[in-house]
């Protein structure tokens, strides 16, 4: 069973049916990522169809090279797919410029990785209004924004500290921040809790299900069985392919 826009559980052969109203945020067609190494050609993505809808939260799991954070890098117009279409928002981003690529993150994605990946010299502050650093917004407005986002992980109490000075779990709180903080239509999270020791991972996981109850669309990668159960849906990469509901 999935839950549905509504909420209720509905049953997996059903789910499509539950969406067809409702246009993708984001959207791949047979979408292929081949690599050339050593002069033969890899397949790290054999034909993937996937299909994003507002307010899901879905796990993507695999082993280790199954292909499923490339796949999330192609999600998030960070690398390109040899072969198919990737619509996001509507928009076919295919074959586009690095400029338009980057234009289309800042505008409609969010991402968590599982190093934090925050600036160590920049302050907590610092890091979170990082992407207003390539917009138009104003500076008044882009700290309210900030303060916003930092109050909604729980990190506010923080924002002179450097990364250096915070626990594992305060760094993930402040990548999860810098994540939200311009209110993107997709999250991408890359094994999120995969630094973090047990205790920690439960108040990221109950942080990203406060954020899908709020509105939040969410795509996490993981290998880990209990982080996939937070998730409203789960898929499976095996050999470049994605099993489940596309």
């Amino acid at each position: 069973m999935r839950p549905g826009k509504s909420g209720r559980a509905i049953p997996v052969v059903n789910y499509q049916k539950e969406y067809m109203s409702v246009r993708a945020i984001a959207q791949l067609d047979g979408v292929t990522k081949n690599y050339l190494l050593e002069g033969e050609t890899v397949s790290v993505l054999r034909g993937v169809n996937f299909s994003v809808y507002q307010n899901e939260f879905i796990a993507i799991m695999g082993s280790s090279g199954s292909g499923k954070s490339t796949l999330l890098h192609i999600l998030g117009c960070l690398d390109t797919m040899s072969e198919g279409t990737y619509e996001l928002n509507g928009r076919n981003v295919s074959g586009l410029a690095d400029e338009k690529l980057a234009a289309l993150r800042l505008d409609y994605i969010g991402f968590v990785f599982q190093d934090f990946n925050l600036l160590p010299h920049a302050t907590v502050f610092e890091n979170v209004a990082l992407p207003f650093l390539y917009s138009h917004t104003d500076p008044d407005q882009s700290r309210i924004k900030v303060m916003e986002a930092l109050d909604a992980v729980g990190i506010a109490h923080r924002i002179k500290h450097r990364p250096s000075a915070l626990s594992g779990g305060e760094r993930q709180r402040v990548a999860i921040a810098r994540a939200v903080v311009c209110k993107p239509k997709l999250i991408l999270a890359d094994e999120p809790t995969g630094n973090l020791d047990s205790a920690t991972s439960s108040e990221i996981l109950a942080l990203f299900g406060r954020l899908h109850k709020n509105g939040a669309t969410i795509v996490l990668v993981t290998h880990d069985h209990e982080v996939a159960k937070t998730a409203t849906r789960t898929m499976f990469m095996k050999d470049g392919q994605l099993a489940g509901t596309p």
